[in-house]
C-alpha cells in the first residue's frame, strides 16, 4: 500500500498552509500552494488543483472553508489517484443568505487601495470571528485573521475568490463524489452556519462529519491539534493509511 499525499488546499487567503501547525499529520507526505490570483471561477482553481495533484497519486484533498469548495469540486471530477477528501468549514453553495452581508462582499470589487485594506478586510474578519477563538491549543483572534489577509490577500485575488464562492453550486453534483469524505465542522460558524455541512453530508454516500467543540471558523488555525487529529483518526479509521509505514 502506498502511503497517500495529503494535498492541503488553502483557504480565501489563498496563502499556503502551515502544515508544520499540524502535529498529527507530520510523519505523512503533505503538500500545499498558493492559490492563483488569476481565476474569476472555481473550476479554474479546480485545474490547478489536480495537475499539481497529478505526480502524487494516491492522494487526500484536504480544503478549508474557501478551498474546501475547490476540493469539493475536485471530487466531483473522480480524478485518479484520489481516494479521500476532507472539507473543514466548507460549502456546496454559498450559505450566506443575508442580503445585506451579500452586498458588503460585492461590494469589496470597487474598493481597492486603503478601503480595501482599512474597510472591507476588517468587514470580513468581523464575519468570521467566533467567541471561541482564543479556546484552542493555539488560540486566535479578529486581529490575527485581519492579518492574515492583509499580508496574503490581494484585493484582486480576494474579490475573484469571493464572487466564485458565491457564483458557484454543486450541491447537484455531490453524489458524483466517490471517496471516504470527512466534513470537519466548527461549534460556532456564524458564517457557514450548520446547513452547510448538513447538504454535504446528505449528499455525498458514507460522508462523516465530526464537530470540533468550543471552536469557530478560523478553527485551522486556533485548534490545530484537534484539527489535525481529527483528521488523522479519519484516515485510520477508513484504513486510507498503511499503518505498517506509519509505525516505522
Amino acid at each position: 500500500m502506498t502511503q497517500p499525499t495529503l494535498i492541503l488546499v488553502p483557504c480565501l487567503s489563498g496563502a499556503p498552509w502551515r502544515a508544520e501547525q499540524l502535529s498529527a499529520l507530520q510523519d505523512l507526505p503533505l503538500v500545499t500552494f498558493r492559490l492563483d490570483d488569476a481565476h474569476r471561477d472555481i473550476e479554474g482553481h479546480v485545474d490547478d488543483l489536480l495537475t499539481l495533484a497529478e505526480p502524487y497519486r494516491p492522494y487526500v484533498l484536504v480544503g478549508d472553508s474557501f478551498g474546501a469548495q475547490v476540493a469539493l469540486a475536485a471530487a466531483t471530477r473522480q480524478p485518479p489517484g484520489l481516494v479521500g477528501l476532507v472539507m473543514s468549514g466548507g460549502f456546496a453553495a454559498t450559505p450566506i443568505d443575508d442580503l445585506a452581508t451579500k452586498l458588503k462582499v460585492w461590494a469589496a470589487g470597487f474598493l481597492p487601495g486603503a478601503l480595501y485594506r482599512n474597510l472591507v478586510l476588517p468587514m470580513h474578519a468581523d464575519l468570521l470571528k467566533s467567541r471561541f477563538d482564543d479556546a484552542g491549543d493555539r488560540g486566535w483572534s479578529r486581529d490575527r485573521t485581519l492579518e492574515l489577509f492583509r499580508d496574503e490577500t490581494t484585493w484582486q485575488g480576494y474579490v475573484r475568490r469571493t464572487r466564485a464562492a458565491m457564483s458557484a453550486d454543486y450541491r447537484r453534483a455531490l453524489g458524483e463524489v466517490q471517496v471516504p469524505t470527512l466534513i470537519l465542522t466548527p461549534e460556532d460558524d456564524t458564517l457557514i452556519g450548520p446547513d452547510a455541512a448538513r447538504v454535504m453530508r446528505d449528499g455525498i454516500a458514507g460522508a462523516q462529519e465530526v464537530i470540533i467543540e468550543t471552536s469557530g471558523h478560523m478553527f485551522r488555525f486556533s485548534h490545530p491539534r484537534a484539527f489535525a487529529q481529527a483528521i488523522r483518526d479519519f484516515l485510520e479509521h477508513r484504513s486510507l493509511l498503511d499503518a505498517r509505514r506509519v509505525a516505522a
